[in-house]
């Protein structure tokens, strides 16, 4: 007989996002109008820059010729992307990051679920709540926790997140081993101060830990004095991985190409206390579970580095920030209090009524699809996260439909 992973039983049952797409496919067969708006699930809408079009186009075109075809490509991503990402996103801000500490991948989702492969099961994992479920997800499958009871699972070193801290926990009162951090946030849009990340580098160099960064969101930071990688922050190589993504920076979700820093600085250990690199770990893990992200994806990912991409992907995430600052507004003026949308595509709405209940009802009533707060963690309840990608006219019709209900 043959026996299943036990912790896969744990788990909630179903996925958050894919939860609500059940509930907007009912919604739909009930009443096919209003034509349902999605600012729910944080996909993009917008299409690729035309630089990286270009390069895509180009790229296959190599690939349709014996002299210039690529077959099996290096795991870690080809030098000409990562040598671009290293200058560009790190280099240039400060921060000493080298290509070859950089690992190309398929999205960020994969590796921040991944990434915990590589440390003991009985690794003490601290989560922030709300969080994207990911991180929590995978670390039940992997066997790091116990049951889940009243919305939390036995086992887990929660980091609450609400309205007196503004969605940035304070530090675990017990030891931890593995740190989950999420900025600007998902869901709540919260971003960071550079003093404050600094406690956080501090806390898990004293007590050997390590921070898994997620910084997908770092391209919609607008005020200049916030972190956008943590490797600005001082003794981050020695405690820190990040995790990025061209998937809202550069309209990658269908395309799928991301990476993750591992500085060669960093260290785990035995239970003997013997020191070993991530970054060996990571790469013999990669090489083992992954062929590498394919030639034409990678330059286009690379075109958004040369002058035409940058100028493009800036005008489509200001495009989307102006449909953040929208929504941020509109909902506020209804008497609904926000944060997000500053530095964040995404509007944490405080809405003091049932996450779920809110959601049902702005789906109902307008045809509008956000995501309930109780989906990312019991911190969540009482609020909703509405997402600013979607087209300008799309938005402005489904907050004409927001007035015109919740005025009622």
């Amino acid at each position: 007989m043959i026996r299943i992973n036990d912790n896969y039983l744990k788990l909630n049952a179903s996925y958050l996002f894919s939860d609500i797409a059940q509930r907007v496919a009912a919604h739909q067969q009930r009443r096919p109008d209003p034509a349902v708006i999605r600012l729910g699930i944080g996909d993009v809408t917008r299409a690729l820059p035309d630089a990286c079009i270009v390069a895509f186009h180009q790229a296959v075109d190599e690939m349709a010729a014996d002299g210039s075809f690529r077959g099996y490509g290096p795991e870690q991503g080809y030098d000409f992307l990562r040598e671009a990402i290293a200058e560009n996103d790190f280099k240039a801000r400060g921060a000493d990051i080298g290509a070859d500490e950089i690992f190309v991948s398929d999205g960020a989702k994969c590796d921040t679920g991944n990434i915990q492969e590589i440390f003991d099961s009985g690794t003490r994992i601290a989560i922030p709540d709300p969080v994207y479920p990911v991180y929590l997800d995978t670390n039940v499958m992997a066997g790091r926790t116990g049951h889940y009871r009243n919305g939390r699972y036995d086992g887990i070193v929660y980091l609450d997140g609400n309205t007196d801290n503004g969605f940035i926990p304070d530090l675990p009162r017990q030891p931890v081993d593995l740190i989950y951090l999420c900025f600007p946030n998902n869901p709540t849009g919260a971003a960071i101060t550079k003093d404050r990340l600094q406690i956080w580098v501090d806390y898990a160099a004293t007590n050997k830990a390590i921070i898994l960064y997620d910084a997908a969101y770092e391209a919609f930071i607008r005020d200049d004095t916030l972190p956008h990688s943590i490797y600005e922050i001082p003794g981050a190589r020695q405690v820190a991985i990040e995790f990025r993504s061209f998937s809202k920076t550069a309209g990658f979700t269908g395309t799928r190409c991301a990476y993750t820093v591992v500085p060669k600085s960093l260290m785990a250990y035995t239970a003997s206390g013997a020191a070993h690199s991530v970054h060996s770990l990571w790469r013999r893990r990669q090489c083992t579970k992954f062929n590498g992200v394919s030639y034409p994806v990678q330059r286009a990912a690379a075109a958004v580095y040369s002058d035409a991409g940058k100028g493009q992907v800036a005008d489509l995430v200001a495009d989307y920030m102006t449909n953040a600052a929208l929504i941020r507004k509109a909902m506020q003026a209804l008497g609904y209090p926000c944060i997000g949308g500053r530095n964040s595509p995404y509007i944490w709405v405080s809405t003091t009524a049932d996450s779920w209940a809110f959601f049902d009802m702005l789906l109902e009533k307008t045809g509008v699809v956000c995501t309930p707060g109780a989906g990312f963690g019991t911190c969540g309840e009482g609020y909703i996260r509405i997402s600013a990608f979607n087209s300008r006219e799309n938005v402005t019709t489904a907050l004409s439909r927001i007035r015109r209900t919740l005025k009622a």
